[in-house]
């Protein structure tokens, strides 16, 4: 993920394309025709195919050159959005790396735009997508930072090369706030993917797939169910058995007050309450370590009463892949006290609840059942 320089002696900082003998931020005509040309005429094939066969299924007489012209017309339209789209992605990444890279104020943000765009992109007249795309990313950059923060916990965010960190923003700010009928999750990642490819280092297109793969994952998968067979066989593909473990500890934590019992959740940049909880150091006692824990993330001591429960689910890490995270969770009492909330770490939030109003919160799907038996355990106690 080696930061790209930006040239000398210029007023304005130019990403370059990989193997690009300039610095300019353009595509070379000669692979971009090719491509178009190859894709227009599989394109046209699998259209002229899908609708031959309707067609005598339904013995319908149709004209064949007409179906052609349809044909074609339909495949060049889609390929000039799809290229459109892709080029205007490119223009986003380098305004939003130029702004990075020379530490311009955001009042110069559509000036460093619009000069990009007519610079390299003079031939889409559509401009709306690129300044769509560019305002959400400028609007919402402390929240995508925030997850960005939480996705990839092992990279701070000033070591994640300029170019990674604007590929990032792009395509969590594609993923988390775009028509999804418009821009589905899949071409989302996808997108971001290929410019990291095509414009960050060795490493740079794993990172990206890693940290966004995470998310999508936070999100619950959406579209998943649309997924190829080909991806599907590549993930089944991964031995269970040879993914690195990592250890967590966390608890639900309570404390009395008034004759009540009040529990401490953290809030995360997804949306959700959940439990407290961090990673095991090696070797470290499970109930020591998530005492740490606790106390390092929102700043209370407690004093375990009982073990809860062990949850395993699978996670996609940026430069590992995919790792098995085994968690364990106990029952921990506190002093009621104020909540400390630890800096960064994707979390903006951290609150005392009353047992009546646990069932209005946003709970992750595997936090509530591990709530349920801690409250029946306190109920026993009674």
């Amino acid at each position: 993920m080696s930061s790209l320089r930006s040239p000398k002696k210029r007023k304005n900082s130019s990403l370059k394309k990989k193997n690009q003998p300039n610095n300019q931020f353009t595509f070379s005509l000669h692979d971009k025709h090719t491509a178009v040309a190859v894709c227009f005429l599989y394109s046209a094939n699998f259209l002229l195919e899908i609708g031959l066969r309707k067609a005598r299924k339904s013995k319908l007489i149709i004209d064949f050159d007409i179906f052609l012209i349809w044909c074609i017309l339909f495949s060049v339209s889609n390929l000039i959005i799809m290229a459109n789209r892709h080029l205007a992605r490119s223009i986003v990444l380098q305004t939003l790396y130029e702004m990075d890279f020379r530490s311009y104020p955001e009042t110069e943000t559509k000036e460093v735009f619009f000069r990009n765009a007519e610079e390299f992109a003079s031939e889409i007249t559509d401009k709306s997508f690129m300044t769509v795309l560019l305002d959400t990313v400028s609007q919402k950059k402390n929240e995508l930072d925030l997850i960005i923060t939480k996705a990839a916990p092992d990279w701070p965010l000033d070591k994640i090369s300029t170019v990674d960190r604007n590929i990032l923003r792009i395509g969590l700010a594609e993923l988390l706030f775009a028509d999804s009928k418009e821009v589905p999750a899949k071409v989302a990642i996808n997108e971001a993917i290929e410019l990291a490819k095509n414009y960050g280092g060795e490493k740079s297109g794993k990172f990206v797939n890693g940290v966004l793969g995470s998310v999508y994952k936070e999100l619950g998968e959406p579209g998943k169910d649309e997924v190829s067979k080909k991806d599907r066989k590549r993930i089944a593909d991964i031995p269970y058995e040879k993914m690195p473990i990592k250890k967590l500890g966390g608890a639900v934590v309570y404390a009395e007050k008034d004759g009540e019992y009040y529990f401490a959740l953290v809030h995360d940049v997804f949306g959700y309450w959940t439990l407290s909880k961090g990673k095991l150091e090696d070797g470290e006692d499970q109930r020591d370590g998530a005492k740490r824990k606790i106390k390092e993330e929102i700043g209370v001591d407690i004093e375990i009463i009982a073990e809860l429960q062990n949850n395993e689910y699978i996670a996609n890490h940026p430069e590992e892949g995919k790792i098995r995270k085994q968690v364990v969770y106990f029952l921990g009492k506190a002093p009621y006290q104020d909540l400390k909330l630890e800096s960064g770490g994707g979390l903006n939030d951290a609150r005392w609840f009353k047992v009546g109003e646990l069932q209005d919160l946003n709970f992750y799907g595997d936090i509530m059942p591990i709530m349920t038996k801690a409250i029946g355990l306190l109920s026993q106690k009674e």
